[in-house]
């Protein structure tokens, strides 16, 4: 007597889809409306509100086997925890998103790149620069043959890989990737907020490199160099600019400068209240 497979399969709902699919369909998640909702949350800097909206559509992802779409909401999820300083949460999404990266083969595509970017600066972020460099170069690879000179996606990349070189006391090589940061964020629109960033940067590597007193004149030619970046009028006073001016702030009052420290975090706080 031959064995039918309804003699040793389980029984299951007759009424369900996947019992006649071997492969569970697709069905793309709207990443246009995910991310329009997110930086509403992030123009306000409601960061709960952001994780959460994230994490919902996270498992909506999933529940419709969108792995691409995860795999963005990933890259958001790095850059979110990695803000709020949740370090388990921060890593949990690199392990996922690399993992999400190999499956869906994406072996020199720019998405492959930005996860590698994301994922190396959650392993800086958290002390682990040496672990960072080597996906900032697979990411500098993609990047140099798929962008072009004037995207901001490359400017950002050197900014991140010269950190995690002074990290690492490499800091020639930081002060050249500091230097590729500049030239191309001169040429993105509105790129003068990235470079001030990158200006304060490089006051960091020289005080790293040479200590305070003699990188005082170094460090004073940077830092006008960045509040003459911030004050460009023609620069929106945006969500983006507040969360600039926050990051700025700090630098600027480690350097003594104090009352331009807190002029920076009153529009940063102006404009979070405005939204």
């Amino acid at each position: 007597m031959s064995i039918k497979p309804e003699d040793y399969l389980e029984p299951t709902c007759p009424f369900c889809v996947d019992t006649y699919q071997k492969d569970r369909p697709v069905h793309r998640i709207d990443l246009c409306r995910m991310m329009e909702k997110l930086d509403e949350h992030l123009g306000r800097n409601d960061y709960a509100a952001a994780e959460r909206h994230l994490d919902f559509w996270l498992s909506e992802a999933r529940f419709n086997n969108d792995d691409q779409g995860a795999l963005s909401i990933l890259n958001e999820l790095m850059g979110l925890h990695r803000k709020c300083g949740h370090e388990v949460q921060a890593m949990e999404a690199v392990r996922e998103g690399l993992s999400l990266l190999d499956s869906l083969d994406l072996e020199g595509a720019v998405t492959a790149g930005t996860t590698f970017v994301n994922a190396a600066t959650v392993y800086k972020s958290f002390g682990k620069a040496a672990d960072a460099l080597p996906l900032y170069r697979k990411a500098q690879d993609i990047y140099e043959r798929q962008l072009s000179q004037e995207d901001g996606r490359l400017g950002g990349l050197y900014n991140n890989m010269a950190l995690a070189l002074v990290d690492e006391k490499q800091y020639d090589e930081a002060r050249r990737y500091y230097e590729k940061a500049l030239a191309v964020m001169a040429n993105v629109r509105y790129g003068q907020l990235e470079q001030a960033i990158t200006y304060l940067n490089l006051a960091d590597l020289a005080t790293a490199e040479l200590g305070l007193l003699e990188s005082e004149d170094q460090v004073n030619d940077y830092l006008n160099r960045a509040e003459a970046l911030l004050e460009t009028p023609e620069v929106p006073r945006n969500g983006y600019y507040a969360f600039v001016c926050e990051k700025c702030a700090p630098t600027f009052r480690y350097f003594g400068r104090f009352a331009y420290a807190d002029e920076l975090k009153q529009r940063s706080d102006a404009i979070y209240e405005r939204s």
